[in-house]
């Protein structure tokens, strides 16, 4: 194997829980974002592939970041997205960033406790959204909410995934204290459904999902571009509900995903909140107050 491609799942876009440059972003950015995309996708890939070595991998991936910085044998999906970047004078960072939990993901296989989970959705979640505000021109003000909501669509995913990913990779996002704690082996993430105890471990971890949400939830007001405000609220809105299904469902047994007919109903939910919100800021100080009673 050499390029990214030898790696492919065939997974697209398509196939992710939350859009990825919908309609509602601005159609001149939406390339960059989906060179981003690939390059994440490709990488993503090598990283999870069932037959591959580690040191095939960790090569591959190394290939992925010499195409970022223009270097010979370099990955296609890497020197694409450098080029993707060129034309606005943005930095490679956020995708360097990924490659660190990519690299991770090679190497490590079980993580102690939520503080090194978080540790890694800081760079496998965080520079996704961080690279999409900067694209925007956005403030880096709104890091820590984007961080936030990334690291909960990261933690969902995890727990969507939990038993596929211990079946066919061997590898355990769920913190080990967080399992040891609720009384469930790890060996309970291949069983056909979960045991009760597992259940109690995936209940507070998506409790726990629902807390970034929370921290999140001004993320959309936050953002002056229009059409990425709206992208916002509509993935804020799919990642609540699908963290409330978590804490209701059982992951290994039972449908959590969104269907399409939801998935609609739900980003036109979140988009017009968002709506509301911004037209409410804009109105609310025209509004008249109350007026003066006559003495």
């Amino acid at each position: 194997m050499s390029g990214g491609g030898d790696f492919a799942s065939g997974k697209g876009s398509g196939d992710e829980n939350f859009p990825v440059a919908s309609r509602l972003v601005r159609p001149e950015l939406r390339p960059a974002i989906l060179a981003f995309y690939r390059f994440a996708r490709a990488a993503d890939d090598i990283a999870d592939h069932p037959e591959a070595g580690e040191a095939e991998k960790l090569a591959a991936l190394a290939r992925m970041e010499a195409g970022l910085r223009g270097e010979e044998a370099a990955s296609p999906e890497g020197a694409a997205l450098r080029r993707a970047l060129a034309p606005r004078g943005l930095s490679p960072q956020h995708a360097l960033d990924l490659l660190v939990a990519f690299r991770r993901d090679v190497t490590q296989r079980r993580y102690a406790d939520w503080a090194e989970l978080m540790d890694y959705c800081r760079w496998s979640a965080a520079p996704v959204g961080r690279f999409v505000l900067d694209l925007h021109g956005e403030s880096r003000h709104l890091w820590p909410a984007n961080d936030a909501l990334c690291a909960a669509l990261q933690v969902i995913n995890h727990l969507q995934d939990c038993g596929k990913d211990y079946r066919m990779l061997d590898r355990v996002y769920l913190p080990a204290d967080a399992l040891a704690a609720a009384g469930a082996p790890v060996g309970d993430l291949a069983l056909a459904q979960a045991s009760p105890a597992l259940r109690l471990a995936l209940a507070g971890l998506a409790e726990r999902a629902q807390g970034l949400l929370a921290g999140a939830r001004g993320f959309a007001a936050g953002i002056a571009d229009r059409r990425l405000a709206l992208e916002v609220g509509v993935i804020q809105t799919l990642a609540e509900d699908l963290a409330a299904r978590l804490r209701r469902r059982d992951p290994l047994g039972e449908q959590v995903h969104h269907r399409k007919a939801e998935a609609a109903a739900l980003a036109a939910r979140g988009a017009l909140g968002v709506l509301a919100g911004r037209l409410a800021r804009r109105l609310g100080p025209a509004l008249p107050g109350p007026r003066a009673r006559p003495e």
